[in-house]
């Protein structure tokens, strides 16, 4: 299973009740994914859904998910090419092999 743990509202940090530095080390000791995001100002909203399809995409080729059982809950569509860089946006900071420590907006 993957799962991400999102700290939303990145855009109020003056007004945080959970330091980044806590969401990565959560995500650290539970094995997720760990991005700020925002709504209001669309950081890192988009690159959650693609690193959450990229970490599926990397256990599929590592064989960690049985694509050909509809137990995984995975179902195999179209073949297309997926880009294996990080993003190039303004906004990213997330952790676990996921890109870059760069602030997010």
């Amino acid at each position: 299973m993957v799962i991400m743990l999102i700290g939303n509202k990145s855009d109020l940090e003056s007004r945080t009740d959970v330091k980044r530095e806590e969401g990565e080390a959560f995500a650290r000791e539970h094995g997720l994914i760990f991005m700020e995001t925002s709504a209001k100002t669309a950081c890192n909203v988009e690159e959650a859904f693609i690193n959450t399809a990229k970490e599926i995409h990397r256990k599929i080729q590592q064989g960690l998910f049985d694509v050909h059982s509809e137990a995984s809950g995975i179902k195999i569509g179209p073949q297309q090419s997926i880009s294996t860089s990080p993003g190039t946006g303004a906004c990213q900071r997330n952790s676990r092999d996921m890109g870059s420590d760069s602030g997010c907006c």
